[in-house]
């Protein structure tokens, strides 16, 4: 069981993240989750940076592998353009690097002008996207017309010793049909213990990975506050944030969420046996690796504390 942290770029500047890495390090977690954004989802998380140089500070500021949780190849970023970037981020990680991929949401994908597609061509466009990608790193040069994807005499010539997995996110039957399929491992931010057998039992027994945030603060009434002003697009029901297209319309479909309703939905605070109780819901659902994340401005006393206390009483079981 590995215990990683997860850095949010919609929410902190990237000299914010390299510094959560380093103290997340210091602090015992074993491993690094990254959000790949082009916005935030409000107004009020305030950043987006790009996640590859980000990516390439981490590998000169701690030891830790990453994993993009998750990154979208197909809209926004041509496969062959996330080819060469994850190949290059595996060479400077010295192959501790996992590409996270997912659908992507239209927040983040829409904003070259083109249309949002279904979510059935969605994953079409996925699958065509990870066969792309995979063909670029055998390091020989590709030339391809598919459906949704060109490639003219492309070669990509930094690479790793070995091609990093490919994880796909699902969060439905569809997308874990093709996360079972073709992906080397899955990733979502569920606790959905029947998803994760069913990926398990699908794929021969891949490896999953999950994720999760917290409000660590000193009171539980104060990190409720912070996670209900920066997160309550959370709270969105179905298929909502994967068809919003801008922070603004996030804003004002989160004025349906309560405070009450955050509050029933998130650990916040600093009762270490609810932090512990939360991530242990994700190991008893199957997880080989679970991910944590801070909302709001005490990260570094939340990885302190989850160092301190949290993590040890994990590993105890």
């Amino acid at each position: 069981m590995r215990f990683g942290y997860f850095l949010s770029c919609e929410e902190y500047s990237p000299d914010q993240l390299v510094e959560q890495a380093v103290a997340a390090e210091k602090a015992g977690f074993e491993a690094l989750w990254i959000s790949d954004h082009f916005h935030p989802w409000n107004d009020a998380q305030g950043q987006s940076p790009f996640v590859w140089a980000v990516i390439g500070a981490l590998s000169q500021a701690c030891s830790l592998p990453v994993t993009t949780a998750v990154t979208c190849p197909t809209v926004r970023t041509h496969p062959a353009i996330i080819a060469q970037a994850a190949a290059t981020a595996a060479h400077m990680l010295d192959g501790r690097f996992v590409l996270g991929l997912g659908t992507g949401e239209a927040l983040n994908e829409h904003i070259l002008g083109g249309p949002w597609p279904s979510l059935d061509v969605r994953l079409e466009m996925l699958e065509e996207a990870v066969e792309v990608i995979r063909e670029l790193w055998t390091g020989e040069v590709v030339t391809r017309r598919g459906r949704h994807y060109q490639v003219d005499t492309a070669r990509i010539y930094t690479l790793p010793d070995e091609p990093p997995p490919i994880y796909l996110s699902a969060f439905g039957p569809k997308a874990l049909d093709c996360a079972t399929r073709i992906a080397d491992g899955f990733i979502s931010t569920q606790d959905d213990a029947d998803m994760v057998a069913e990926f398990k039992e699908r794929s021969g027994g891949k490896p999953a990975q999950g994720g999760v945030k917290v409000a660590w603060a000193p009171t539980e009434d104060e990190g409720v506050d912070h996670a209900h002003r920066l997160w309550s697009n959370s709270g969105l029901p179905g298929e909502l944030a994967q068809v919003l297209p801008s922070p603004q319309h996030f804003e004002q479909a989160s004025q349906l969420v309560t405070r009450d309703s955050t509050a029933d939905s998130i650990v916040a605070g600093p009762d270490v046996a609810a932090h512990v109780q939360q991530l242990r819901s994700y190991v008893d659902a199957g997880y080989d690796e679970v991910y944590v994340a801070n909302m709001g401005p005490h990260y570094l006393d939340m990885i302190e504390a989850y160092g301190r206390e949290v993590l040890p009483e994990l590993r105890a079981g």
